[in-house]
């Protein structure tokens, strides 16, 4: 079989649709406008040579006439780079036009089109003063080389002037209506865009808190019992003490199922969006969960004493954002503080805000707070953007009688209204 081709032919918009666009968009920036511009000054030199030949008959024009008439439409060709040039053209041509008595009404609609391109492109001000200089000039010619009448017959058709200057205006004030309108909707979209892509700096960045806390508390702890078990084979192969190891790999298996669920968790975050989302997160690590953190603590060896006080309108933001914290600051002490360090982890409430101390006795090169060694860690800053995330903040740094020290300050009331 010979697979078929589909073609879609453009939609052309309608007239109505055109229209619309033609009024509401600046005759500068308008496509194939030297060429559109020639067709019209072409259209309006023929129209105004059948007006001259046809209508006040006693007033035909000579040759210079003839001359001046049609050269007054070849500026037009340019009335959308040079309005205002384009506009004196017109009138030093036309003006000795009526002068030598020629028909009046054959320029007129030139000398419209031209008005009316400097009152769509230029301030009102300057074409009001464009309109009432051109009157100006005219009557004076008229009065100084002409007579009565004709000034008179000039002043009924400038009737139409100050008609053409007035739409002139009006079109440009709709033009710029339609333009702030157009911004307004980029501005908003843009706003959107921006907003979307702060979202998603925001959710990549606590995925990455995320994995950093738990991947580095899990492997701290896998570390801490694989030495014990290594160390216990070691120690004495002839006399296993089985029931220890035993121990250390039942605990390394428990982190690792423990892990591997958190890990499903913020994977499943990772592959859905919006609602789903939410719900694919699950509940956050609240400080109901510091008692475990303790525990796994205990079982990497370190001696760990524990103070928790809250209330139960603690919100769920500032209780997960106390558990990671409490969770970077024990796996840190586990990994940097030495042997079996003596830990405290103390939780409170106190003026609305909920305050948490970790501390270690430092027998290690750094504490709870991350290596000293400056090996590029993010441990501390993700303790720092934890308490940030909640309007609090966040010190860590040696202790004067040695060791190490986190302290936080989390805001319970401004966690409630945003929640609310």
């Amino acid at each position: 079989m010979t697979p078929m081709h589909l073609t879609t032919t453009p939609v052309r918009p309608r007239l109505g649709e055109r229209v619309t666009a033609a009024l509401t968009r600046d005759p500068r920036t308008a496509p194939h406008a030297t060429r559109n511009d020639a067709v019209l000054a072409a259209v309006l030199a023929a129209v105004a040579a059948v007006l001259a030949a046809f209508t006040d008959t006693l007033r035909h024009p000579d040759a210079l006439g003839w001359t001046l008439l049609l050269a007054a439409h070849v500026p037009l060709v340019w009335r959308r780079r040079r309005p205002l040039l384009v506009l004196a053209a017109v009138v030093v041509l036309v003006i000795p036009y009526h002068a030598l008595d020629n028909n009046h009404g054959a320029p007129v609609p030139a000398s419209l089109v031209a008005l009316y391109t400097v009152t769509v492109t230029q301030r009102p001000a300057r074409s009001i003063l464009v309109g009432a200089a051109g009157l100006a000039l005219s009557l004076t010619v008229m009065l100084t080389f002409g007579d009565h009448k004709q000034a008179s017959d000039l002043v009924r058709i400038y009737g139409w002037v100050l008609a053409v200057l007035f739409i002139g205006i009006d079109v440009r004030y709709y033009r710029q209506y339609v333009a702030s309108l157009v911004e307004r909707a980029e501005r908003a979209e843009r706003t959107r865009e921006e907003e979307a892509r702060r979202r998603v700096a925001e959710e990549r960045l606590r995925i990455a808190r995320d994995l950093h806390d738990l991947l580095a508390h899990t492997i701290t702890l896998i570390g801490v019992q694989t030495s014990v078990a290594a160390h216990v084979l070691a120690a004495d192969p002839e006399r296993l003490d089985r029931e220890t190891i035993a121990k250390a790999l039942n605990d390394i298996a428990d982190t690792c199922r423990t892990a591997r669920g958190e890990l499903r968790t913020t994977l499943e975050v990772l592959r859905e969006q919006g609602a789903a989302a939410k719900e694919a997160r699950g509940p956050l690590p609240g400080l109901d969960g510091v008692p475990d953190l303790v525990e796994a603590a205990r079982l990497a060896g370190a001696r760990v004493t524990q103070t928790v006080r809250t209330g139960e309108t603690t919100p769920p933001a500032v209780g997960a954002a106390a558990y990671r914290i409490v969770q970077e600051a024990l796996t840190n002490a586990v990994r940097h503080a030495g042997a079996e360090p003596v830990v405290r982890v103390e939780v409170y409430e106190e003026q609305g805000a909920l305050r948490l101390a970790v501390t270690d006795d430092g027998a290690g090169e750094a504490g709870a707070g991350g290596s000293s060694s400056g090996d590029g860690g993010f441990g501390l800053v993700g303790m720092r953007e934890r308490a940030r995330s909640v309007g609090g903040t966040l010190d860590a740094g040696p202790r004067a009688g040695g060791g190490f020290e986190v302290t936080a300050v989390l805001p319970l009331r401004g966690a409630l209204e945003g929640a609310g």
